[in-house]
């Protein structure tokens, strides 16, 4: 980092397990937490000292639809994503007035390579459709400096609309999990 200006902050990198909670390790959990919340929050520390003294610079943390509410069978990585949107969305507020830029961008399913070779099948016909990473991050682009976290894509703003305005919330718990186990055959 020594003589260089970095401007943008993009923490995109995630663990996750897809099954049930009480199978997987807890040195994997750990691991989960580790790289999905203690890690960029400490990245943002570091690269904020700089951009807050420049009074300019962004900083984007991924978060995920998951994190809005419980979703079985991804338990500790819908939890770290909901620390992030958190996170993210506390930052903006502290830095909105001092020339840093800080967004949570809440995609649902993106056609990553590590998502593609989790080989998931589509869960019902009313699911939003898989996008791309280049319409993310478009979107993402376009608002960051304008608001603290934003959901992509127009089916999962109104998936997540109905799940977190409509719904009763066990409702939606429920629906989160039936998906994810059909999606992955568990």
């Amino acid at each position: 980092m020594q003589g260089k200006e970095i401007n943008l902050f993009v923490y995109n990198a995630a663990l996750s397990y897809i099954g049930a909670f009480e199978k997987n390790t807890v040195a994997n959990h750990n691991q989960i937490a580790q790289a999905n919340m203690v890690t960029p929050m400490n990245m943002m520390q570091v690269f904020a000292a700089p951009m807050l003294q420049k009074k300019k610079g962004a900083m984007i943390l991924m978060a995920s639809l998951a994190g809005f509410q419980g979703s079985g069978f991804l338990a500790a990585y819908a939890a770290t994503k909901a620390f992030n949107r958190v996170l993210a969305e506390s930052i903006w507020y502290e830095w909105k007035d001092r020339g840093v830029d800080v967004i949570a961008c809440c995609a649902g399913a993106t056609s990553t390579p590590n998502f593609i070779n989790t080989k998931p099948e589509k869960a019902n016909f009313f699911a939003p459709r898989v996008q791309t990473p280049e319409e993310v991050v478009n979107e993402c682009f376009k608002k960051l400096g304008s608001q603290p976290s934003f959901v992509t894509g127009t089916g999962n703003k109104i998936a997540s609309f109905i799940m977190q305005k409509l719904l009763p919330r066990k409702m939606a718990i429920n629906i989160m999990g039936d998906t994810t186990k059909k999606m992955y055959r568990l």
